[in-house]
């Protein structure tokens, strides 16, 4: 009953034409990624607690508020940074209203829910980060929680670009499609080892005298070592899956998006490397959770390449 209320409602919107909705999609896929970045500024700002408090800016007060303790430019880094996710919550609910006024196929319309519902997780966690003090694994999560996000928005942008009354074809043998299957895991694996590097590393969020945000205490070497080496066995795996796929003549869309993934993964090799040996500025910091955005991005990009919605042209078979 409420959501047959919702659809007669969302029937009084104009209908949306493909490039439209795929236009909403991609703008998903930049705010659930760019929301990662700017957390990543307001972590090297030294901001994360320039809002004190949550869902309040501080106690009575959801604005940033005159106070001795807190920087004015910590309070307004923060503060933008909370105000994007209102960018985030907007175009998460646009295309909940574009593909369900379009009426897409199921498939599509779960792949959309997910947004405002893993935006919703989002807050939640950073609200978490916030309340005890920017502790180490609560950071952590909150950025694997992001990328989660954008490979389900990337996931979701190749459903939309779909047909929806075409069949559902394997575009990459089964092999293949569990080695690209196995790369995304091994690029989790890769996330998760990096932000234990964060969690060791020295932007903790915060340089106030008067608290010490709890930090990871494992030699940070150590740690860089274990990321390097996912690192390297996730590129091995995606050279091997691109060898594979020019073996079995895939597809040439296929193979430009794994030709841009290796590059985007080499590239963030190549600034983890930089930071290393530069005592990790803050700008590169940046960069580097654009990186992996970029990566994880790309990886499900190939990942909803290996099966796809298409109509066939049966070749004519008729006697001549």
């Amino acid at each position: 009953m409420l959501y047959r209320g919702f659809l007669s409602l969302v029937d009084r919107l104009p209908l949306p034409s493909l490039t439209v909705q795929r236009v909403i999609a991609f703008a998903v896929i930049l705010t659930q990624g760019g929301i990662a970045v700017t957390g990543a500024v307001v972590r090297v700002t030294a901001s994360g607690l320039g809002c004190p408090t949550w869902p309040q800016c501080f106690p009575g007060s959801f604005v940033p508020v005159g106070h001795g303790e807190v920087a004015v430019v910590h309070q307004a880094v923060e503060f933008g940074n909370r105000l994007l996710t209102f960018v985030v919550v907007v175009a998460a609910a646009l295309i909940v209203l574009a593909v369900t006024r379009a009426r897409r196929r199921k498939e599509v319309l779960v792949y959309a829910w997910m947004m405002p519902l893993g935006t919703v997780v989002q807050a939640v966690i950073g609200g978490v980060t916030v309340l005890t003090g920017l502790l180490w694994w609560t950071v952590a999560v909150h950025l694997l929680a992001s990328m989660a996000m954008v490979w389900l928005a990337t996931v979701m942008y190749a459903k939309i670009c779909e047909p929806d009354d075409a069949p559902a074809i394997d575009v990459i043998p089964a092999p293949l499609r569990w080695l690209t299957a196995l790369s995304g895991v091994a690029l989790a694996g890769v996330l998760a080892a990096g932000t234990l590097v964060t969690g060791a590393g020295p932007h903790a969020g915060d340089k106030s005298l008067d608290r010490v945000v709890p930090r990871l205490e494992v030699e940070i070497v150590t740690l860089v070592h274990l990321h390097a080496q996912l690192l390297v066995g996730y590129l091995a795996l995606l050279v091997g899956l691109c060898f594979g796929l020019y073996a079995v003549g895939a597809t040439r869309a296929v193979k430009v998006r794994v030709q841009v993934l290796l590059a985007l993964v080499v590239a963030q090799a190549l600034i983890g490397l930089v930071q290393f040996f530069t005592d990790v500025p803050a700008v590169l910091v940046a960069f580097h959770v654009a990186g992996a955005g970029l990566c994880t991005a790309a990886t499900a990009a190939v990942w909803a390449a290996g099966r796809t919605r298409e109509f066939v042209t049966q070749p004519d078979t008729a006697s001549v």
